[in-house]
């Protein structure tokens, strides 16, 4: 692997990350009345934006 292609991979995990913690606290910080409009729930906000990010 060269410095270009490792630059890159880090720079996508990081923005990977960035938009993981972004849905996570959207989601977390939903009013109740829209979170249970839309089926989620709060106290699963990790899971839910773990699996928009990364699946």
């Amino acid at each position: 692997m060269n410095m270009k292609n490792l630059i890159n991979r880090l720079k996508t995990a990081l923005q990977n990350r960035a938009r993981y913690i972004a849905t996570r606290n959207e989601i977390a910080r939903l009013p109740l009345d829209i979170a249970l409009d839309l089926g989620l729930f709060r106290g699963d906000a990790d899971q839910i934006a773990s699996k928009a990010v990364w699946r």
